[in-house]
């Protein structure tokens, strides 16, 4: 089998016109403690007040209240029994909104 540059050439660059990346970055933390709807999370450095928080495991949805050295505080809304200390915690991005009008 010979092949010509320019068909390899062909065939590297369509490969690489296809090419999609699978990586996804994201901001990620630990449960360290929950009780009362509140949760204690290391791990999450970039944080800001009022940023939702996703909790992978539960589903459960927070929002980051205060910002410590080593942690942040989260309210979490809704179910809070079902999250569980060593849970991996997101970052969304995105800050808590409330929508208003009709």
């Amino acid at each position: 089998m010979n092949f010509k540059a320019s068909e390899i050439a062909t065939i590297i660059k369509k490969e690489i016109e296809q090419y999609q990346s699978k990586l996804d970055v994201a901001e990620v933390g630990k449960v360290l403690e929950v009780g009362d709807g509140v949760a204690r999370i290391y791990g999450l450095g970039k944080a800001q007040a009022g940023e939702m928080l996703e909790f992978t495991e539960s589903g459960a949805m927070g929002v980051v209240l205060n910002l410590e050295e080593n942690s942040i505080g989260s309210v979490v809304l809704g179910g809070y029994l079902d999250v569980k200390e060593g849970e991996e915690v997101r970052a969304t991005g995105r800050l808590m909104s409330v929508p208003v009008g009709k």
